[in-house]
Parts: C-alpha cells; sequence; structure tokens
C-alpha cells in the first residue's frame, strides 16, 4: 500500500521533505552542461541524478513536475523516464506531478501511462474538476496495484480562491472536495491511519490547510508553497496531526537552485553542487521538523487566522 510505504519512509529518515525535480534548462550548472556536450536528455538527467544522489539518504521521496521535461520534447520525457528510474533505484518514491483530469476512458490511459507504462511512477497528482469517474481509474490502480494519487483541493498558486473558495451550499468549495476526497479514500486507510488517497493543499493558505487537515484525519498531505512561493515551516506544520505524521513538504526550486546562491555558481563542481544541495536538504528538514514540534506543543485549537483569511475563509470550528 502506498501510504504504508510513504509513512514508513518517513518515520525512518525521520524527514517528511520531498525533492521536487523541475528542471529548467538555464538552472542546470556548467559542469553538467560541459561533461554532457549538446545532449539535452543527459544533461537533464545528470542534474537530476546529482541532486538525487546528494539527499536519497535523508528524504522519502521525489516529485517530477512532468511540465518542465514535456516541454523539452521527447528527450525531455526520456529524461523524466530515466529520472524515476534512478529515484527508484535509491529507494526513494516517485511522485508524478501530471495533474490529470479527463473522461473515464482517457483517464485510464493517463493511469496506463503513469502507473504501468513507460513512467512508473508510485503516485500521481490528479485534477478532480470532472468528477468521480475521471477519478476512478487511479482509485483502482490505489486499491489493486499499490499505487497512491494526491488529488487537488486547495493549491498554492494567487488565484486558487477564484474557484476553490466558492460558496458551494454551506460550505467553500475546497471543503466539498475535501470531504470526497475522504470519502474516496476510506477503503484503502494503512496501518498508520493514512489512505493511499491523498490531496494536494498549499502551506500558502495556513488556515485553510490547518482546516483541511482537521477535516481529513486520514487523507495524507502534498504540500506545495514551501520556500521560493513564501510559506514558512510554521505554515506548514498544520499539515502535520499529533503524531507529526500525515504530509510530505516539497521544495524544488529552492532545493536545485541551492548551488547559486554561492559566490561564483558557475564555477562550481559535480562535488560542490551535491554539498551545497545536501547542506540546504538539511536545513529544510530541520526547519520544518523543529516547527512541527514547536506545533505539538501547543494546545490544540491555538491556530490563528489573519483578517485577510477569515474575510476569505471561516470554516466550522474556527474562532475569527
Amino acid at each position: 500500500m502506498f501510504a504504508d510505504r510513504l509513512m514508513e519512509s518517513i518515520r525512518k529518515k525521520g524527514n517528511p521533505s520531498v525533492l521536487g525535480l523541475d528542471p529548467r534548462p538555464d538552472m542546470i550548472p556548467r559542469c553538467i552542461r560541459d561533461a554532457q556536450g549538446k545532449d539535452l536528455c543527459q544533461a537533464v538527467y545528470g542534474f537530476n541524478r546529482a541532486l538525487i544522489d546528494a539527499v536519497a539518504d535523508i528524504i522519502p521521496a521525489v516529485k517530477l513536475q512532468v511540465a518542465f521535461y514535456e516541454a523539452l520534447g521527447l528527450e525531455g520525457l526520456r529524461a523524466y523516464r530515466l529520472t524515476a528510474d534512478c529515484a527508484r533505484e535509491r529507494g526513494l518514491l516517485v511522485i508524478g506531478d501530471v495533474k490529470r483530469g479527463d473522461i473515464s476512458s482517457t483517464a485510464e490511459a493517463y493511469r496506463e501511462a503513469h502507473f504501468h507504462g513507460y513512467f512508473q511512477c508510485d503516485a500521481v497528482t490528479i485534477n478532480p474538476f470532472l468528477g468521480y469517474d475521471s477519478v476512478e481509474p487511479f482509485l483502482q490502480s490505489c486499491s489493486e496495484d499499490g499505487k497512491g494519487v494526491f488529488v487537488l483541493v486547495k493549491t498554492s498558486n494567487p488565484s486558487s480562491g477564484e474557484l476553490q473558495n466558492l460558496k458551494v451550499g454551506d460550505e467553500y468549495l475546497f471543503q466539498y472536495l475535501g470531504k470526497k476526497v475522504a470519502d474516496w479514500g476510506r477503503g484503502l486507510i494503512g496501518k498508520y491511519g493514512y489512505s493511499s488517497v491523498g490531496a494536494v493543499v498549499g502551506a500558502t493558505y495556513p488556515g485553510e490547510l490547518e482546516h483541511l487537515r482537521r477535516l481529513m484525519p486520514n487523507t495524507p498531505l502534498l504540500v506545495p508553497g514551501y520556500g521560493a512561493q513564501g510559506a514558512g515551516s510554521a505554515a506548514v506544520a498544520h499539515a502535520f496531526d499529533e503524531k507529526g505524521l500525515g504530509a510530505v513538504v516539497n521544495s524544488s526550486r529552492a532545493l536545485m537552485g541551492a548551488y547559486l546562491k554561492t559566490e561564483k555558481p558557475e564555477r562550481i563542481t559535480v562535488h560542490e553542487l551535491k554539498k551545497y544541495t545536501r547542506d540546504e536538504a538539511l536545513r529544510m528538514r530541520d526547519d520544518i521538523m523543529d516547527a512541527i514540534a514547536k506545533k505539538m506543543q501547543k494546545p490544540k485549537g491555538n491556530v490563528r487566522m489573519g483578517k485577510q483569511e477569515r474575510e476569505m475563509v471561516k470554516p466550522e470550528g474556527l474562532k475569527g
């Protein structure tokens, strides 16, 4: 079961951080580019492999945003496959950030491609906008093949509230989606109390994140927004339960670009690239784990929302 494998890896490594691998050609350091010549696929893969080597023993998973690979054409998709294979060989879970959503027959094709075909991911992100029949093929793979999904519920981007914070009856759309996702995953709960059907909830909206954690107690959360998007560890901590489990936190640009903070990034070696990436990954781990520990020491119900958040969202049980 995907959820159990994820929780076991988090517990073993004492770290809920996920390395996001979103390759931009201009971020690939010269030491990698020069070694690969004009072979873009090998340059992307070489960069990703160096990053994976740097942190494989301290993180539970990687997340590959497929759009950055698709933008590079067939060579990019080949690099996506090679990167996923490399991560699995290092004992990491692979989350394909593909955000697929379509009618059932097309969803089945997406499922085959990303679970059983060329790419072989352990879990994928999906968009629930088309309803249950677009989600069901992925749920089937969760049940029968040990795969996982993370369904978009409350995303981290600035305009997410235009749709996700609309009222649906007496509740907000993100709340309605959260309940749906929890219901879809009810029969897939593992020994740690979490389902293989997870949710994507951004840390850039800590009030909503805290509320959804309580609303979906058996749903693992994939949390974007930490670092480059502006959310700090105190916001991220709302995603975790009283045992410090239940979520993974993604960081892409801060980890992939850690070497850019050096004095002469164009001159770094592969060894130095790995060191800077590892140092940043350890800093992120310690930052998040410290915030989780502080949260666990506080009385329940101690989360306060800012005025803007209170005006946007007033979920049941949160005091204004």
